[in-house]
């Protein structure tokens, strides 16, 4: 078998049936695999921050950061699957993560808690920014479904971002 025939034949098994044009699909698809590679990189800074996280309130975002990776870690299949639903391939790998992510990595050996959570609330804060854009486009596009999932997604961020300002508010 040719390189061609195996080109041609991977791409044919990917080609889910949807109603959704050609560029739909691409734009949509690019769109969603952005959107995983910044919630895997989110959460895994959210573990790392509960991991490391200490002081006198310890315990609180202890609990609260692992929440919120939990919260975060559960977007992540229903997203890749809406790709494959399109017909689209997702990421493969923690190089292509890397290659897609729009969000900053923290690999400092020490964070003060404040920081932490200031850091965090603006990386959320970026991620439903090009939550957003993804939904400006998929309702362009007429992609009912993605941006339904796209809202909620949202919707949960936004409280996020809620919980950790009201966390740092100081009186």
């Amino acid at each position: 078998m040719t390189d061609q025939q195996i080109a041609t034949r991977c791409k044919v098994r990917t080609m889910t049936p949807t109603a959704l044009g050609e560029e739909s699909r691409a734009k949509t698809t690019t769109a969603l695999n952005g959107l995983l590679a910044d919630a895997f990189e989110l959460y895994l800074k959210t573990k790392n921050f509960h991991w490391h996280v200490s002081g006198p309130h310890f315990r609180d975002y202890h609990l609260l950061l692992d929440e919120h990776a939990e919260q975060i870690f559960a977007i992540t299949d229903p997203m890749a699957e809406r790709v494959r639903k399109l017909g689209g391939t997702t990421l493969r790998s923690i190089g292509h993560i890397a290659r897609n992510q729009r969000l900053s990595d923290n690999d400092a050996d020490y964070v003060s808690p404040s920081d932490m959570l200031a850091e965090l609330r603006y990386d959320n804060e970026q991620l439903i920014a090009h939550m957003r854009g993804a939904h400006g486009l998929c309702s362009k596009h007429n992609d009912v479904a993605t941006t339904s999932l796209l809202e909620v997604w949202i919707d949960e961020a936004e409280r996020r971002v809620w919980f950790l300002f009201e966390t740092t508010r100081h009186a």
